[in-house]
């Protein structure tokens, strides 16, 4: 597998390769109203789970949990069935929840949709309250719809700036060392254009722009911008005067600007090349650029467009079918897969954050004095999805059953923004859509 390759199978464990099956979501229809429960049934017995198929490390990480499950304990057995990733969200989707697992892995962005379609139901009563306790506040975040939480993940995600110190120095950049002294967006224009005036081509800066804007890394990578500028994607379940205020128009021409120090980085080389002093980009990168690096790799938050520096976060989570008729033996095997020996397990396979307070703590690369502290720190201070205030940073992708709508309408209007189009305009069309498109469907509420 070339480095390209790879750097798109990192990115899509992230939960950034959902374009297709989100937009599949978003005619999916015919939910809402009040969730499902499930049955608790006798805790003992078969149950089936599903997952996602990943890298090969992760698959042999989740593959040997529930190999150890199924030996530590005779009362509940476990069958693992994996789903190729690309096809993984279509296939849940067009599934009638009652031929659903009794436990399924879903992405983030998914969940609200799942359970308003009465897919998932919620786990809090059947998953222990220390494995509930251990969670980080902003997994918890991510599954969770008016106070009942229908997900728990094994890790997280986040994102940075990642620097060569080389040639930050060598332009005589100062640059962030923590959320503290993040820098501001006028400060990032300076220093690209500092940056220039020492590079042969003027392109220093690495925004993934292979992977395109009108994707979920459009959102995901981007929405940060629109956080910190002190708008949001959804506020009150609607997008205008919130998408598109004034503030957010402003960033998002910032934004723009920056094009002309882009390299299209086709080759998914750019940084780790030297090509670029600056990547805009997640955690999963830094296997690849510290192995290129070295001691010159310096990680940095993402730049403050006045309401604080922000970071997307959320990823693959774990949740109990709505159908089960055995609640009580999926939430047993869910408190044995969020232990630190698994968690630990399956993040050292895919360099993620974990997202259990006491494995990210113990983490090499992410607890206090470790090369990614950066990504702990900003998962420390979590926002939600609607309290998004200056001093909280990882902010948690609209948790509603619209949200296939909320990310195409926004992608599209980031991409045309970024190819040129009058952001003012497309921030106004996109609050449009949204806003039609959940006045069509009640708001997507679910009770």
């Amino acid at each position: 597998m070339d480095a390209r390759s790879r750097r798109y199978r990192r990115t899509a464990r992230t939960g950034l390769a959902l374009a297709l099956p989100l937009a599949a979501l978003a005619a999916c229809g015919g939910g809402g109203g009040t969730d499902a429960s499930a049955e608790a049934g006798s805790g003992k017995g078969t149950i089936s789970v599903w997952a996602h198929q990943g890298q090969k490390s992760e698959d042999a990480a989740l593959q040997d949990a529930v190999k150890s499950f199924n030996s530590s304990q005779d009362k509940v057995k476990v069958e693992l069935k994996l789903i190729p990733g690309n096809d993984y969200t279509k296939t849940i989707t067009a599934t009638d929840a009652s031929k659903l697992p009794d436990v399924m892995e879903f992405d983030g962005p998914t969940m609200a949709n799942f359970v308003y379609n009465k897919k998932l139901a919620p786990l809090d009563t059947y998953v222990s309250s220390q494995t509930m306790a251990n969670a980080t506040d902003a997994g918890k975040a991510q599954g969770e719809i008016g106070g009942k939480h229908y997900g728990l993940g094994m890790y997280d995600s986040g994102l940075g700036v990642y620097g060569n110190k080389k040639l930050l120095d060598a332009a005589g950049v100062k640059y962030p060392t923590g959320l503290s002294d993040a820098w501001t967006a006028e400060q990032f224009t300076d220093a690209l254009a500092a940056l220039k005036a020492k590079d042969a081509d003027g392109k220093v800066l690495d925004l993934q722009e292979a992977n395109g804007y009108a994707t979920e890394w459009g959102t995901y990578g981007f929405a940060p911008v629109v956080w910190s500028a002190g708008g949001s994607l959804l506020k009150g379940g609607k997008a205008e005067g919130a998408l598109d205020t004034p503030a957010v128009v402003s960033a998002m021409k910032t934004f723009q600007s920056w094009k002309t120090y882009v390299d299209p980085n086709t080759d998914g080389n750019a940084f780790a090349k030297g090509r670029v002093a600056l990547s805009w980009v997640g955690h999963w990168m830094y296997p690849a650029y510290s192995e290129a690096l070295g001691d010159d790799l310096v990680v940095m938050p993402l730049p403050d467009f006045g309401n604080g520096p922000k970071s997307g976060q959320g990823s693959w989570a774990w949740g109990i079918g709505a159908a089960t008729k055995n609640a009580k033996a999926a939430g047993t095997f869910l408190d044995y897969l969020l232990t630190d020996r698994n968690v630990t397990a399956m993040t050292k396979a895919n360099g993620a954050p974990p997202a259990t307070k006491s494995a990210l703590a113990a983490s090499d690369l992410y607890r206090q004095g470790g090369p990614l502290q950066l990504f702990a720190d900003q998962l420390a201070k979590p926002c939600g999805d609607s309290d998004i205030t200056e001093s909280c940073v990882t902010v948690t992708r609209p948790v509603t059953a619209g949200y296939p709508t909320v990310t195409a309408q926004f992608s599209e209007a980031l991409s045309a923004i970024y190819g040129g189009a009058d952001p003012k305009s497309a921030l106004e069309k996109a609050a449009r859509a949204i806003d039609q498109d959940f006045s069509d469907n009640a708001g997507y509420q679910i009770q």
